[in-house]
């Protein structure tokens, strides 16, 4: 489960880097920065269903700090 997690950060940085060099490159002539970003608010909002997940079935250990 741990390594999931750090792809989907991957990814969802990566989309957001993405979407940094469409703002700059197009000048906001494009809505290419408008679907990276919404890229990643869609794999975000997936990471924290799977995270939501796998606390409620028991992949995510209960752990108090």
């Amino acid at each position: 489960m741990k390594y999931v997690v750090i792809i989907f950060l991957f990814i969802i940085f990566g989309s957001l880097a993405s979407a940094l060099r469409y703002l700059v490159r197009d000048k906001g002539n494009s809505d290419r920065t408008v679907r990276a970003l919404t890229i990643r608010i869609a794999l975000s909002l997936t990471l924290f269903i799977i995270l939501m997940g796998g606390y409620y079935f028991g992949i995510l250990p209960n752990e108090k700090l």
